[in-house]
């Protein structure tokens, strides 16, 4: 795939991920600053690199769900899996203003 087209479908895998919500925070994974990193291959098979707020969090099966539904309508898309990262761990400083604002955090 081009690079150009690659880069088109990676925003809008980015863009969908922002309608999975962390079901304890109310926020999306994309703001709460959770996806680490999402990879395309050759085939438009997509492996999202993500963690959760703590570990041992009860919430991965269910946000691996949510994930692949939420890119299920991607048209190209062929498989998508989710791996559950741990290093580096998530620290508030990965959220974006908007996920601050929202949830009464000052701004740094």
């Amino acid at each position: 795939m081009a690079d150009k087209e690659s880069e088109e479908l990676k925003d809008r895998v980015l863009e969908a991920l922002e309608d999975v919500i962390d079901p304890e925070l109310g926020i999306d994974i994309v703001n709460l600053g959770l996806v680490y990193g999402v990879d395309i291959d050759d085939e438009n098979n997509v492996l999202v690199t993500m963690t959760l707020t703590f570990m041992g969090c009860p919430l991965s099966a269910s946000l691996t769900y949510e994930v692949k539904r939420a890119l299920a309508d991607i048209e190209g898309i062929k498989e998508v899996e989710v791996n559950f990262v741990w290093d580096p761990p998530w620290t508030k400083d990965r959220m974006s203003r908007y996920a601050r604002i929202a949830l009464g955090l000052p701004e740094e």
